[in-house]
């Protein structure tokens, strides 16, 4: 069996017979280099044959399976596509938005938060979709009647995202919360909560893209072109959102094969 595996695995450095001291010891360190490549030898002939890795499942991310498409996006339903010039206005305000933001980044990030202002770890996933998008559509509760005022209970609306809190994410941070809430709304329903972060999280991404990054732009315009045209009962406010998310990852972050055609 040894024979066999040598044919299949040739030595590297070969080692032939080598005059070693009686006194070897191979866990000292070697003096010569017949002394190392024997030490070597030795190691090697110490490892098992099969190394089982220890991972803890609880570190494993819940979804493991991505899907990639190459397609572009669906045409905006009819009476619903964006005209060239207001594509043109929505990428000049949000190049100001970047701009600014870049600018006074250093002054919102030195303000204090409010004490009920909580960011979860990276790696907590659901705790971000809770504090992006409220207990209310975390938990897909029935909006509760006007005359509640639930404005200020952020646990419940979700936080908006506010220059001091985005201040304080760095492009990992960035990347990961656009991904938990990408994820999301790949199987929820499109709500303000989430179009306002999608908005601040795309003027907070570093150009030019990391490879995640730009993956997960395209994703996030595809699934806008898709829920527009499935929205049964449209919305003229809800739409116009869709159309600007499509628009900035288009036009804004040149990925000008998924930009919609003016009308």
């Amino acid at each position: 069996m040894e024979s066999a595996v040598e044919e299949l695995m040739p030595r590297l450095l070969p080692v032939g017979d080598c005059d070693l001291p009686e006194d070897f010891d191979p866990s000292v360190p070697p003096r010569t280099p017949q002394e190392y490549l024997r030490r070597v030898q030795i190691e090697a002939a110490r490892c098992p044959d099969v190394v089982v890795a220890q991972i803890d499942p609880k570190k494993l991310r819940k979804k493991q399976t991505v899907n990639i498409s190459i397609s572009g996006c669906q045409p905006a339903p009819e009476g619903y596509s964006p005209t060239l010039k207001w594509q043109q206005q929505q990428v000049a305000n949000f190049s100001a938005v970047r701009q600014s933001l870049n600018k006074h980044r250093s002054h919102w990030r030195s303000q204090h938060l409010d004490s009920n202002v909580n960011m979860p770890k990276l790696e907590d996933e659901e705790g971000w979709k809770k504090f992006c998008l409220g207990e209310r559509v975390y938990s897909e509760i029935e909006s509760r009647s006007d005359n509640e005022n639930l404005g200020i209970d952020y646990m419940k609306v979700g936080f908006p995202p506010l220059l001091s809190i985005v201040s304080r994410m760095n492009q990992a941070t960035v990347t990961g919360v656009l991904e938990y809430l990408i994820i999301w709304f790949g199987e929820k329903k499109f709500t303000p909560e989430l179009g306002r972060w999608f908005y601040a999280l795309l003027a907070c991404l570093e150009k030019p893209l990391l490879p995640e990054a730009h993956s997960l732009i395209r994703q996030l315009a595809r699934r806008c072109s898709e829920v527009r045209v499935l929205e049964e009962n449209k919305k003229e406010e809800q739409v116009s959102a869709l159309n600007l998310i499509i628009c900035l990852v288009s036009r804004y972050f040149d990925q000008r094969d998924l930009a919609d055609e003016p009308s």
